[in-house]
């Protein structure tokens, strides 16, 4: 199966929902990302962020955790059926990278995912990329998180 017969293009997948409290956004920018809006409460208040807010790679880790729960499961769904899920490798990459707003403590956002088409990859029989477009949106309704990705599905 390919998501294109799993998928209609341009309708959006609720992937999961993350909430980004005080304690994940310190915890993380300590190990990756350790800049002071991310770690101080005080500090970032009087930054132009206005607060203590997550690491926008935070977001963006907090999308592909909430991406790989939803196709794991669609996958067992699948199965249980008697279906066999699409099968996918490696990604090429991801294009349009935007964190389009602050995501603060006590956020939570919730992800989204469009399949937008696929091609067959030259010289690979066998092999597709299919074309996916991921948006995060707050509790407020508001977009704080867009990007545009590729994963390579197989036979």
């Amino acid at each position: 199966m390919r998501l294109r017969e799993l998928l209609p293009a341009g309708e959006p997948v609720e992937l999961g929902r993350f909430e980004f409290t005080a304690g994940k956004i310190v915890e993380f920018a300590r190990k990756f990302d350790p800049q002071y809006f991310h770690l101080d409460a005080d500090k970032a208040r009087h930054s132009v962020l206005g607060g203590l807010c997550a690491s926008g790679w935070h977001v963006a880790s907090a999308m592909m955790k909430c991406n790989v729960e939803t196709m794991e499961r669609q996958a067992r769904e699948l199965m249980a059926r008697g279906e066999a899920p699409p099968k996918f490798g490696p990604s090429p990459g991801f294009r349009n990278l935007r964190w389009l707003k602050p995501v603060h403590a006590g956020d939570t956002v919730t992800f989204f995912m469009r399949f937008k088409g696929d091609r067959p990859v030259p010289h690979r029989p066998g092999r597709n990329i299919a074309e996916l477009s991921y948006e995060g949106v707050n509790q407020k309704g508001e977009l704080v998180y867009a990007m545009d990705g590729s994963v390579v599905e197989f036979d």
